[in-house]
């Protein structure tokens, strides 16, 4: 990574709140749905694999708390809640395509990492300093 990527020195002060936000598993996931249609609360859940109702549930309200998506009430019965991204929520596709693309193309290679780490550890490898 060239150093004008990133204004360095790092303003960990201004930015760790908000990639404390926006940077978990199941945002980026959530987001990654919503960029294509919006969706119900169930929807979300089975597209999900994986993830709690009370994960969702706390995730959704996040969300919604951060402006990255919009929540809408259904006039159905029983009531539905239908869950939309927001523009700024938008803004979030293209890095959060650039981190998926990147997760399968290195994800082995990640793998292999790990498993060299745990065996040199086994092995009798260096211990932390």
């Amino acid at each position: 990574m060239s150093l004008d990527v990133l204004d360095l020195p790092l303003d960990v002060g201004a930015t760790r709140p908000i990639l404390e936000h926006i940077a978990n598993k199941w945002t980026v996931l959530i987001l990654s749905v919503l960029c294509t249609r919006p969706a119900r609360f169930n929807d979300l859940k089975r597209r999900l694999d994986g993830i709690t109702h009370k994960a969702l549930s706390e995730s959704l309200k996040r969300l919604e708390r951060n402006g990255l998506i919009s929540r809408k009430v259904l006039p159905t019965q029983p009531i539905g809640v239908e869950y939309t991204i927001t523009d700024l929520g938008c803004s979030l596709r293209e890095p959060f395509a650039a981190l998926y693309t990147w997760s399968l193309a290195n994800g082995a290679a990640l793998g292999r990492a790990q498993r060299a780490y745990d065996a040199s550890r086994r092995d009798g490898g260096l211990d932390e300093i």
